[in-house]
Order: structure tokens, then C-alpha cells, then sequence
């Protein structure tokens, strides 16, 4: 399976342009998969605690926008999250989108920061803390959005689900890139999954400063490819029977 990561900016000119790299990358690479980052079609709004009805609902109609050009990266499936209106309550839902059947609700991000330049409890709810292993074809995979990567019990159970992929879109600042990426390698041994991540990027003068560096890492927490400003899509060829196999090794067996 060939999948691809990304950091694409949040600057909604800036955005459009990486956007037409990415369609041209993901057709040149015959890419099977494509992460994108976390709520990615809209300016990050969680830069202030005040929720602004108005502010929201742009969000929403901006990804409803971007969600019908996804058939761009077709055949590619794609794996993204976005902000959604469920009654009175408003979500960050991972999804998946494939050309024949389109959207499919996946996941509710559960884990939620409440801090600066990160204000999300304030913006929207929580989910129900429901990890459920969805299929794409021959591959699992498991949705662990930004935050709740660090929760490694549930990559330890992905990996008892058999789960080949953990998906994690993100946005993230630049100065915790070294961090983050260190997650995603440890909830790659804990689960003997592929870790894939996708980060937004920022342009100078922005609220927040988004880092990028989307990944790609092996079951064995091997990094098997990086984003960075200069190169901001990686396409890796992974082969699910390495996930298979992990699962027999250790620590995994040795894990409850």
C-alpha cells in the first residue's frame, strides 16, 4: 500500500496552493492512502477561548467546500477530520472518503486541550471515548486525532484489534515537533502498527505557529519518512504483513 503525508498551510490562499502540489504529488505517486491533517480546510479557529457561533459555521461550510474536491486524490482514499453539527453539539469527526461510497463518519476526537493557542474544549465536545478499528480494503486502522496519541493504552489496543494503520491528523506548533514525533514512534511499538501523521504549517504573522512535519514510521518505530517546509508530501510503500508480523514480537506479546 502506498500512502502519503502532508503539512499543508492554514492560510486559506497559501492552502489552495499546496493543495494543487498535493493532488499533482499523490497522482505522480499512485498513492493508495492520503492523511490529511487534523480540521485542515479552514484557518485554526482555537486560538482564542471565546467560541464565536459565526467563526464556527464558516469553519464548517469551508470544510463542506474542500470535502466536495476530494475526489481529486481519487482512487486515493482519504483520511482527514473536520468540524460537524450534531444537534445542538458540535464535533471534530475523523473521517474516511473514498470515491465509491464518499464520506464515512469514523471517529470522535475524545481528548481535548484547553489552553493556549489550543482552546478546543471551549470550541467543541468531547466524544463518547469510543476507539473503534475501521477497514479500508485489507488494512485496519485506528483514528488517534492530535492529543489523542498520547493516550497509549488505546494504541496498545489497536494493536490487540489488529489495527495495521494509527492515523493521527493533527495541528501541532512548530517548537514540539521533536515530541510529537517521539509519540508517534513509541505508539508504533506499543501497537506493531504504521504510525502516519499530517500537520498544518503556518506562514509568518499567523496566531499560532504550526510546525508541519507530517511522518511516517514503522512498526518497529523505524522512521520510514518526514515532512518538512521543503519537501511537504512523503509517499511511502508499506507492506501490512510487517504490522502482522509485529504483533508476534516483542514488547507486543508480552503486553496484556
Amino acid at each position: 500500500m502506498r500512502v502519503t503525508v502532508c503539512e499543508l498551510n492554514d492560510e486559506p490562499k497559501a492552502f489552495a496552493r499546496d493543495w494543487e502540489r498535493l493532488v499533482a504529488h499523490v497522482k505522480a505517486e499512485s498513492s493508495d492512502l492520503v492523511l490529511l491533517s487534523e480540521m485542515p480546510f479552514c484557518p485554526w479557529f482555537g486560538v482564542t477561548p471565546v467560541f464565536d457561533p459565526a467563526v464556527w459555521q464558516a469553519a464548517v461550510s469551508a470544510h463542506d467546500k474542500w470535502q466536495a474536491r476530494l475526489y481529486e486524490l481519487a482512487p486515493a482514499v482519504v483520511l482527514c477530520s473536520r468540524p460537524v453539527n450534531s444537534g445542538n453539539r458540535r464535533f471534530n469527526e475523523g473521517f474516511i472518503w473514498d470515491q465509491a461510497d464518499g464520506y464515512h463518519p469514523a471517529h470522535i476526537k475524545s481528548y481535548l486541550p484547553d489552553e493556549e493557542g489550543v482552546w478546543e474544549a471551549s470550541w467543541y465536545d468531547k466524544g463518547e471515548g469510543e476507539f473503534v478499528p475501521v477497514e479500508i480494503g485489507a488494512a485496519r486502522i485506528g483514528f488517534a486525532i492530535c492529543t489523542e496519541l498520547w493516550a497509549m493504552e488505546q494504541a496498545r489496543l489497536y494493536g490487540k484489534a489488529g489495527v495495521h494503520i494509527i492515523a493521527t491528523p493533527r495541528v501541532t506548533t512548530k517548537a514540539t515537533v521533536d515530541k510529537w514525533l517521539a509519540g508517534g514512534r513509541v505508539a508504533a511499538i506499543v501497537s506493531g502498527a504504521f504510525s502516519l501523521s499530517s500537520n498544518l504549517t503556518s506562514s509568518e504573522g499567523r496566531p499560532a505557529d504550526f510546525g508541519g512535519q507530517g511522518w511516517i514510521v514503522g512498526p518497529d518505530g523505524q522512521v520510514l519518512g518526514v515532512t518538512s517546509r521543503e519537501r511537504p508530501f512523503v509517499t511511502v510503500e508499506i507492506d501490512l504483513n510487517e504490522a502482522e508480523y509485529a504483533k508476534k514480537t516483542f514488547p507486543r506479546y508480552a503486553l496484556p
